[in-house]
């Protein structure tokens, strides 16, 4: 017998228990906006379906949502969890060939289905019909086959989802694309598949680019090191460099072309503590030698040098290029109040030399701020009210695997309506950029290994909560989503929706209507959990749009 419940994005459906979750039926919309939405279904006996989608929104799909294997929940829990356990979770959307999957004995399983709603879409109620038949393996008609529709009924408010004014960036591993797919760095096969991902970044909101002048300095052990990604050609003739930008500006051209419009650079100096120099491969007397790395201080005045020449060259290609105003620095990743002094140095080294561009950086100690060596701080989501408090104008903030306690992350193991509010909060903090660091991390901690299949190990080997290193798993041609990456995205459009409502009624008049019947304010560590107030939430937000 075949069972089926069509449930809201923000449900994850588990395989080894019962279906618990309400029924969701229809929402509404603004003009450019993507909904989600899944059918859970539950056969006696495994089964082949064949599943049908009928929708008057040109680009509607439908995805299976599989399993995957997590070690490491999280390092710790507090009391909204889906679970605390390893085991199997819900999160790639693998495409269906030939419109065919396979529903499991006695397993609930769930089919993923994104509507886009046109841009030039008429006001009005929209059904979408997902058609679910039983066949033989391999697609066959059987003779008595079940037959079932899922609905949902999409109501398009007359407004247009507003460009999203959030820089977000997700770090990009490039070396990660080229290992997985085993092709050459910087090969036609390597950009071809560069393209792909992209896109599909573009399209999800990530409009900031990390872009590898050099190898980023990223997860990588000391004295170790991860594949050489390095878009700058350099060559060293005596005391003076030469540097080659073509591969750079195509990779520009080719970001922009897919949807980019901000570019942090490759930062200078190690993770951790700034103490060394990034890998920097160099053409000397013919020769390609690794100039810069572990093997050479962050205060080598050799290093100093080089920066120096590099820079006006570097903001040259950015002036060409049209992107003045868009690119961001880095000094160090997460550095610690004791390397302060470490991080201080490399930013009085690089900032008269980037000609007013910003500094950013992940670093949860305010002292970094107070005194002056960082201009755009960007705290965890856990340590961010002490930077609130000196209102910061242009304040961003971030996430990744030690946010685990009450504050909004995109763990396996938590409820994607934790992930989701993000983007409430992120207009309630009036933020200006949301960082997070694994948009494909496709190797172990570290960097120590870089064979691994991420549909196997997703949580680095054991060292990450699951969720945390990557949002998008590599397909046979390109990227496959996952419902975290999804579900950010519903919270993105949340936050453009708020946005738009204060143009029509006022900031402070959107702040009344997100606390209506709380008792409480809003804060990265107190906010609804259910999913259910999410998406009312939204309805309000789309009524008080349409007027």
């Amino acid at each position: 017998m075949l069972k089926f419940k069509t449930v809201s994005s923000l449900e994850k459906i588990f395989s080894d228990e019962d279906l618990r979750v309400s029924e969701c039926r229809g929402c509404s919309a603004l003009r450019g906006e993507t909904v989600s939405f899944q059918v859970a279904l539950h056969v006696d006996e495994r089964q082949w379906i064949e599943v049908g989608l009928e929708s008057a929104f040109e680009g509607a799909g439908v995805r299976g949502v599989e399993q995957v294997p997590c070690t490491m929940p999280s390092y710790g829990f507090d009391d909204n969890f889906l679970r605390t356990t390893p085991g199997l979770y819900p999160n790639p959307l693998m495409p269906l060939e030939d419109r065919l999957w396979v529903v499991r004995k006695k397993q609930w399983q769930a089919l993923w289905v994104s509507v886009p709603v046109p841009t030039d879409c008429k006001p009005g109620k929209y059904d979408v019909a997902v058609k679910i038949k039983t066949v033989a393996p391999g697609g066959k008609a059987l003779d008595a086959c079940e037959d079932v529709t899922a609905r949902f009924t999409v109501e398009v408010i007359d407004a247009m989802l507003p460009p999203q004014r959030l820089i977000r960036s997700e770090w990009f591993h490039g070396d990660c694309i080229y290992s997985f797919y085993k092709v050459g760095c910087w090969s036609e096969e390597h950009w071809a598949l560069l393209e792909k991902y992209f896109a599909n970044a573009a399209r999800h909101g990530i409009n900031m680019l990390l872009t590898p002048i050099w190898t980023p300095p990223l997860d990588t052990a000391e004295g170790g090191e991860r594949p050489t990604i390095q878009l700058l050609d350099i060559t060293r003739k005596g005391d003076q460099y030469e540097f080659d930008f073509t591969k750079l500006k195509r990779w520009f051209e080719l970001a922009c072309k897919c949807g980019f419009e901000y570019f942090d650079f490759a930062h200078p100096f190690t993770q951790w503590g700034a103490r060394f120099t990034p890998k920097i491969i160099v053409n000397v007397d013919g020769r390609d030698e690794k100039l810069f790395g572990w093997h050479v201080s962050a205060d080598s005045p050799e290093y100093a040098e080089f920066l120096k020449q590099l820079m006006p060259q570097l903001l040259e290609v950015v002036r060409q290029a049209g992107l003045e105003g868009k690119i961001f620095f880095h000094i160090s990743d997460e550095p610690h109040l004791d390397h302060l002094a470490e991080y201080r140095y490399g930013a009085e080294l690089l900032r008269p030399l980037i000609g007013g561009a910003p500094i950013i950086d992940a670093l949860s100690s305010i002292d970094f701020y107070d005194k002056g060596v960082v201009g755009i701080p960007i705290p965890a989501n856990d340590h961010i009210e002490p930077f609130r408090e000196r209102g910061i104008s242009s304040l961003f903030t971030y996430f990744c695997v030690s946010q685990w306690n009450k504050v909004p992350n995109r763990f396996f193991a938590m409820p994607s309506a934790r992930c989701r509010i993000m983007g409430v909060l992120s207009y309630v903090y009036d933020l200006a950029g949301f960082l997070q660091w694994g948009y494909n991390f496709w190797y172990t901690q570290f960097s120590l290994k870089q064979d691994i299949d991420p549909f196997k190990v997703t949580d680095a080997g054991g060292s990450f909560p699951g969720g945390d290193s990557f949002a998008v798993y590599p397909g046979p041609d390109g990227p496959i989503d996952s419902i975290h990456h999804e579900v950010f995205t519903e919270g993105l459009q949340d936050l453009r929706a708020l946005r738009l409502l204060e143009v029509k009624i006022g900031r402070q008049a959107v702040l009344d209507l997100i606390h209506e019947g709380l008792y409480y304010t809003l804060t990265m560590k107190r906010y609804p959990q259910e999913a259910a107030w999410l998406l009312e939430l939204r309805r309000r937000v789309n009524a008080a749009i349409a007027g």
